[in-house]
């Protein structure tokens, strides 16, 4: 097992490279330019844009800045942001908490409802209740984002007054009442991002467990005796996580770089608007960063679903 995951960190190494390349060389191809407030502003004159363009190096080709920024980023160096002049891993520190907050918790509400919903499903397939989950499956992951939470904000928000529609980021938890005021703050953005995960979730779960439960392995429990619902829970659950948990490890790194559309939507200041907000600016090492953290925590993630086959199945191995 330890080779096996010291192979598999060596092969990641060239590929990280490689996808840093693509990333930097689309962004420094792309139009737009960095300097571009400078260039609206009357009071700078064009000397001081050029100084600061080449102090910036942005006169030198793509392929040189990239082998710059790469050998900075082996220093622990991630560069300053363009726009604010603040360092990238400041930056993206900050806003990470109001990510984990918001995405976070909506992950981990999709994954609590999905699995028991998708496991019933699969054990009592075409009922009533097996209706009902796909019905909410399929307009869980057929209804946009930017349409769910607009829908929220009317009724809950514009009609009713229940809840707040603009997430106030400087808000910070010291007591009950300030509790109670993030978590009404959080439940639409929670419930339009748990909403679309849950639907395909559920869709996964539902598909893994109905394979398993007819299987052999299954039969031969319930001929020795064991009662149904310990096959379901020890064996049956246990071998239908296997093509689930990669949907799950690779949801993960979704997490950190925010949900792009959904912090649009209610104004909260994270990742996702963080990386839109640096796309729109030309603003290379935020956009930079971002990606290449996204990359890293896929290729991590990848990695850990390979090693948690194994555990769930311990046919595999990895020699």
């Amino acid at each position: 097992m330890g080779r096996y995951i010291l192979r598999r960190l060596v092969f990641a190494i060239p590929t990280l490279l490689g996808i840093s390349v693509v990333i930097f060389a689309v962004l420094a191809l792309a139009p737009g330019d960095p300097l571009a407030q400078f260039a609206a502003d009357p009071s700078v004159p064009p000397e001081v844009r050029d100084q600061i363009r080449e102090n910036l190096g942005l006169n030198d080709p793509w392929y040189i800045r990239y082998f710059k920024w790469l050998a900075a980023l082996v220093r622990g160096d991630w560069g300053y942001s363009f726009t604010s002049r603040v360092p990238v891993l400041n930056l993206i520190v900050e806003r990470l908490p109001r990510t984990l907050q918001v995405v976070g918790v909506a992950y981990l509400v999709s994954i609590l409802i999905a699995i028991p919903i998708g496991i019933i499903s699969a054990v009592r397939p075409y009922s009533l209740f097996d209706n009902l989950a796909t019905t909410f499956a399929f307009i869980g992951f057929s209804v946009p984002t930017f349409f769910t939470g607009p829908l929220l904000i009317v009724i809950f928000s514009v009609r009713l007054n229940w809840l707040p529609f603009i997430y106030d980021t400087t808000l910070r938890v010291t007591d009950w009442e300030t509790f109670t005021r993030q978590v009404r703050q959080m439940i639409m953005p929670v419930t339009v991002l748990a909403l679309f995960q849950t639907g395909s979730l559920t869709r996964f779960v539902r598909a893994a467990m109905m394979e398993n439960l007819p299987s052999d392995y299954a039969r031969t429990a319930r001929a020795k005796g064991l009662g149904e619902r310990m096959v379901i829970l020890r064996h049956v659950f246990r071998n239908s996580m296997i093509p689930v948990v990669t949907l799950l490890a690779l949801g993960v790194p979704t997490i950190f770089t925010g949900a792009i559309v959904t912090e649009q939507i209610f104004r909260i200041n994270g990742i996702g608007e963080l990386l839109i907000k640096s796309i729109q600016t030309s603003d290379t090492p935020v956009v930079m960063a971002i990606t290449f953290i996204f990359a890293v925590l896929v290729v991590m993630f990848n990695l850990i679903a390979d090693v948690l086959y194994g555990i769930l199945d311990p046919r595999i191995r990895y020699d």
